[in-house]
């Protein structure tokens, strides 16, 4: 078979790949978490349901999958955060102003989804690759003189995730970003005037 054939054929699936995630999760966005079926989502792409079972075995797979893109997608955007060039202190309050703002858009658009998606082993190989940006970057800023010295980077990265995963129970983004700014507050380092002016 040739070469161009072949290359044809694999766009092909992969659009069709695409159309049944965007699909699927666009009937879960309207409907809810379990109203989407297969026939449903098979007739809505424009494939029999025999197709479909050749991408997917259910609706949970495509479900999965697109939170895996999903997933992969934050990540990277918080490690090209969290590697730009600048002050350590700047780049660390971006990554978690974002990561923020990841968990309270979290369970918006489908409330129920979480229980299906967010028990996965997946989701703790990239909350420890978040873990280990954070305190990478903690250590930066611990370099600059800008961090609290009674506690190891890594337990405070630790309490900043932990920190704002109350951001997912808030009501507005300018309460997410003051949770960031609190969150922020409880690890920088504090010279003796601050103390003395606090009490």
């Amino acid at each position: 078979m040739p070469k161009l054939w072949n290359k044809t054929i694999e766009t092909h699936r992969q659009e069709v790949r695409e159309a049944i995630l965007y699909t699927t999760w666009t009937l879960v966005v309207e409907n809810g978490v379990r109203s989407a079926t297969m026939s449903q989502i098979a007739k809505k792409v424009g494939i029999g349901r025999a197709t479909l079972y050749k991408y997917f075995p259910d609706v949970d797979a495509i479900l999965i999958e697109w939170h895996h893109r999903h997933i992969a997608a934050h990540l990277e955007h918080l490690t090209q955060l969290g590697n730009q060039h600048g002050d350590p202190t700047c780049r660390l309050e971006a990554v978690l102003s974002a990561y923020a703002m990841i968990i309270y858009h979290r369970g918006s658009h489908v409330p129920d989804l979480g229980a299906l998606l967010h028990h996965k082993e997946h989701i703790a190989g990239v909350q420890q690759q978040v873990t280990d940006l954070i305190r990478d970057l903690l250590i930066e800023v611990a370099a600059s003189g800008h961090l609290r010295e009674d506690v190891p980077p890594a337990e405070l990265a630790s309490y900043c995730l932990h920190a704002l995963t109350a951001a997912e129970g808030l009501d507005s983004e300018v309460a997410v970003r003051r949770l960031v700014a609190v969150t922020m507050a409880g690890i920088r380092w504090k010279s003796e005037s601050d103390s003395s002016a606090e009490q």
